[in-house]
């Protein structure tokens, strides 16, 4: 099967939110809640005006990419930022991901965009080869986290 030669990158509409939230779904191994549904119908809202794509094959939804315009960060020039991104599992290893990246890259650089980030579990080797293949490297911000519970 050549994928790549019948594969689609485009942005995304509403009528894909099931096969995104299906793709998220798999991956994550639990069900899509209502927060992720509503976060992908607003990102279809804004086509054209991110970077939010899909992947379709034969009419099939098989990746998808969420990434979005910072304006000002603590600082920094505007950039960009790589939410996060999916592949249904049996389209895995097949460049799916590195053809939508480079679509969000290229929208990116027509937007005047030069830098692009993205955060990563340091335990996630597969996903740090990729984002390491795609061209990134460590940058000089740090992910920081705080946690809390909530108050009775």
């Amino acid at each position: 099967m050549d994928t790549k030669k019948d594969l689609k990158i485009r942005s995304w509409k509403k009528e894909d939110t099931d096969g995104i939230c299906e793709i998220y779904s798999l991956i994550t191994n639990k069900d899509v809640d209502a927060d992720f549904r509503r976060v992908v119908l607003e990102r279809a809202q804004q086509a054209g005006k991110q970077a939010h794509f899909v992947a379709e094959f034969e009419g099939k939804i098989v990746g998808f990419l969420i990434s979005y315009i910072l304006p000002f960060g603590f600082g920094a020039e505007d950039c960009a930022y790589i939410a996060t991104m999916g592949v249904h599992p049996k389209f895995m290893d097949q460049g799916i991901g590195a053809e939508m990246t480079k679509e969000a890259f290229m929208y990116y650089k027509s937007q005047g965009i030069v830098s692009v980030y993205t955060s990563v579990r340091w335990d996630s080797p597969d996903l740090l080869s990729f984002f390491k293949n795609m061209g990134f490297e460590r940058s000089n911000y740090i992910n920081l986290q705080t946690k809390f519970s909530l108050l009775k």
